[in-house]
């Protein structure tokens, strides 16, 4: 007995294109951005953007490169100069010279920085722990398991 399923491609139409997984988890990973983003604003972080998740969840405590962190977020060094730049100018990151290279630059958190990702980790745990009381927590543990199970051989 095989634990595959055979998935037929729908009729063509539209509804596949809103109720397909990938939209589905697309949708769902908007959502909980968005509640993250909401519920920073409302501990006093009103100058956070969905935008500047993509640096907080790629930047290392130690520091990272710019060209890394492009790269961990799948966007151009161009778009990620221009978020460290935002996050720079608020006071949350800073640019140091790497011990390793003396050409280059790290991003590391500044202590304001560090303080504003307890936030964001208390904000993650707060929109987890809402998404749990939603789907049960039998079904989000299920949630869980299947998506790591998925995504762990996805490097990125």
């Amino acid at each position: 007995m095989t634990n595959k399923l055979e998935i037929t491609p729908p009729v063509l139409g539209t509804q596949w294109r809103r109720e397909n997984i990938g939209r589905l988890l697309n949708n769902t990973v908007s959502r909980f951005e968005s509640r993250v983003i909401n519920i920073l604003a409302e501990s006093g972080h009103t100058e956070t953007r969905i935008t500047h998740i993509n640096l907080t969840r790629n930047l290392d405590l130690e520091g990272t490169r710019l060209t890394e962190l492009a790269r961990r977020a799948n966007i151009t060094k161009q778009s990620m100069a221009q978020l460290v730049s935002q996050l720079e100018s608020m006071g949350m990151v800073e640019k140091l010279p790497d011990p390793s290279d003396g050409r280059a630059r790290i991003i590391v958190f500044t202590p304001k920085g560090l303080t504003w990702l307890e936030s964001f980790r208390d904000a993650v745990y707060q929109a987890e722990q809402e998404m749990r009381n939603q789907i049960g927590v039998k079904d989000y543990q299920v949630l869980k398991r299947c998506l790591s199970a998925y995504s762990k051989d996805f490097v990125v």
